[in-house]
């Protein structure tokens, strides 16, 4: 049956969702990108680097954010399209005319399912070529040199091999006065220090960008040289001093910008597409495998106790590899005593060459396994990188099964609820990803399994939260889960009954008197047939009768039923005190023989269960004793009088009470 007008909906809920989404998405988009511009500010700060530069690299970094900016802006978007509706009641309306939710989140599913595909093809094509560019930029930055910006009153170090003092700057720029220079600087690490001091100069730049032009006026310059030879001390340090009234001082400096190629950047695993990705992997795979083949085959020709145990030939001009028949000794040869029977510096010289051989073949296969690790490193990134690929679709889909139930749960939208849960959940799925990512990478795990772990964690969730939005369960209702638990782990509840208003079915004395001995000789029944402790392999065997005990358990709860129909409150009090018998697993842990032998057998673990199953059994008889003591409680309540010798309980007389005067 066609809903009428349910092309609107779908219109309707991609006209709420689509402003909504494209404002959270360029938010996180430009949070996640200040976050980049923060922790590489040392990078483009005092370079002197262009505006037009800083807005491509940008540019290229908001690109490479995308991945980490969309599936927080899915979740923050649907979270607050499904709380509005959620808290404006529409989302009930739409429940109430037949619209399931699932009906509701169809165009929204679709268009998520339009943008996972949108991501894959993102992240194969568009994605690694944003990645070139931005490291290739930030790369060229790193290595520019920063911009003369000369302080006053402080010690300039960013000048290479040379450390400048000023004392005072002329106010006019233009003159580019320093005055009080002090400068101490070495031209390498083997040279001498020079200290020079000036009263005024001039700091300027030639029209290559390539040196720093030092004018000095006035000032001396001290420096240590190491001469010839020395004096009479035998010392051959010298010291020389210099007075000048006016010294030009050439310094290498490049204070230009390069830009580095692409092709590097290109070649790594950031700059490639799926099938680049494949190649590389295949490739490097396949020399890994050579090389193991090799040392393989080395390490079998290698001599066992100075004998060869292979030989090569050469068959049609293909090197074959024949193993040789190890000949067999008829007596066994004594090791030691042969070691003895050998002079003291022939054994000496024979351990050396021996200890020699093995140290030379240890440093080689370890050198070799650099090289092998190196690669097998090589191929975890590649694969890193090929599995993330796929990764950012699935993300997509989960986060918007996560956040569209959710929102319809809490009925909450605005900006505050939602920012709140979309970041933890977020912080969640970033520190799962991360640390799923390094062990992949530290080959700690394999990379599947890394990579994939964050969409394993919150799939389920998503699933969970989905099917209780659908049968609007309450799912933050704490009753509920203290309930579960309780049950789970036995612990004791408690009856709540209060006076009812209305009562429809009154509480008869012979029919409540019947129910309460029928109850009372049903459990003094099963308390007779489990007098003493069950044994440790009766309680693995036998157990307790779960059918009986559920038929007991049955019976109390309509007897209390019936019993809450009462319109004294004494009687209600009472019924209150009838435990609440709970459906324990431990109570008969197997319901086969066979599952109980296996129990039984496995000692440690059936030990610990049989202690645990007892404890709980005996507290299982104290309530069932608890109920027969209620039962004969009950029993006198119904069976007295009042003192006064007027009937008690429902019983009320039918004469008209007198008016009041």
């Amino acid at each position: 049956m066609r809903i009428p007008g349910i092309k609107r909906l779908y219109t309707f809920m991609l006209q709420t969702f689509l402003p909504l989404f494209m404002m959270t998405f360029f938010i996180t988009l430009f949070i996640v990108l200040m976050q980049f511009v923060w922790s590489h500010l040392d990078d483009m700060v005092g370079k002197g680097l262009s505006v037009d530069l800083l807005s491509e690299l940008f540019f290229y970094a908001a690109i490479v954010m995308v991945p980490m900016a969309l599936p927080l802006a899915i979740l923050l978007a649907s979270l607050m399209t499904f709380g509005n509706l959620g808290e404006h009641v529409e989302l009930t309306a739409m429940k109430s005319s037949g619209i399931s939710l699932l009906k509701v989140m169809k165009p929204l599913v679709v268009f998520i399912a339009m943008i996972a595909v949108g991501a894959f093809f993102f992240q194969n094509d568009v994605l690694p070529q944003a990645q070139v560019k931005m490291w290739t930029l930030l790369f060229s930055m790193r290595q520019k040199t920063p911009t003369l910006d000369i302080p006053e009153g402080s010690v300039y170090n960013q000048i290479p091999g040379y450390n400048l003092y000023v004392g005072r700057k002329d106010r006019d720029k233009e003159s580019g006065k320093l005055y009080d220079i002090l400068i101490y600087g070495m031209d390498g690490t083997m040279s001498h220090p020079r200290v020079v001091a000036a009263d005024s100069g001039r700091l300027s730049m030639t029209e290559d960008k390539l040196h720093l032009v030092l004018q000095l006026y006035h000032g001396n310059w001290y420096e240590d040289v190491k001469g010839e030879g020395g004096p009479v001390t035998g010392s051959n340090e010298m010291f020389r001093r210099e007075s000048f009234q006016n010294k030009t001082i050439l310094i290498p400096y490049d204070a230009t910008f390069t830009r580095m190629a692409d092709d590097a950047m290109r070649a790594q695993y950031v700059g490639k597409n799926i099938t680049e990705l494949l190649a590389t992997i295949d490739s490097v795979q396949a020399r890994v495998d050579s090389v193991g083949d090799m040392v393989s085959r080395e390490m079998r020709a290698e001599p066992v106790g100075g004998m060869p145990s292979v030989r090569t030939e050469y068959h049609d001009s293909t090197l074959v590899v024949v193993p040789l028949v190890p000949v067999e000794i008829g007596t066994a040869i004594d090791i030691d005593s042969l070691f003895g029977s050998m002079p003291t510096g022939a054994y000496q010289a024979m351990l050396a060459t021996a200890r020699a051989h093995l140290e030379m073949s240890r440093q080689n296969y370890m050198f070799r396994s650099y090289a092998t690790d190196e690669d097998k490193f090589t191929i975890r990134r590649h694969n890193i990188e090929l599995q993330k690929k796929f990764t950012l679709s699935l993300a997509c889909l989960i986060f918007f099964f996560i956040g569209a139930p959710l929102g319809a749960i809490i009925r909450k939208g605005g900006l505050g609820m939602p920012i709140v849960i979309s970041v933890i959940l977020f912080i969640i799925y970033y520190i799962i990803d991360n640390t799923g990512y390094k062990l992949a990478r530290d080959a700690r795990w394999p990379v599947w399994q890394g990579i994939w772990l964050s969409s394993a964690v919150l799939l389920p969730l998503g699933i969970f939260l989905t099917k209780k939005s659908i049968d609007d369960s309450a799912v933050f209702n704490i009753d509920a889960y203290r309930n579960f638990f309780s049950r789970i782990f036995g612990l004791q509840q408690t009856r709540q009954l209060e006076l009812k208003e209305v009562v429809m079915e009154e509480v008869e004395n012979d029919e409540a008197l019947a129910r309460l001995a029928a109850l009372r000789e049903t459990a003094q029944a099963f308390l007779n047939g489990y007098r003493k402790r069950q044994s440790y392999l009766e309680y693995w065997l036998k157990g307790y009768d779960k059918p009986q005990l559920q038929a007991l358990a049955r019976e109390i709860n309509e007897t209390v039923d019936y019993l809450a129909n009462s319109r004294d409150q004494l009687v209600l009090n009472k019924a209150m005190d009838f435990p609440i018998i709970r459906k324990l697993f431990l109570y008969r842990p197997c319901g086969v023989a066979w599952l109980g032998w296996i129990c039984a057998i496995v000692f440690p673990v059936g030990l610990l269960g049989y202690l645990l199953g007892t404890r709980l059994q005996k507290r299982l008889k104290g309530e069932i004793s608890t109920t027969v003591n209620v039962c004969d409680q009950m029993t006198e309540i119904f069976t007295s009088e009042t003192p006064d010798g007027s009937p008690t309980n429902d019983e009320v007389s039918t004469e008209e009470l007198p008016d009041e005067e």
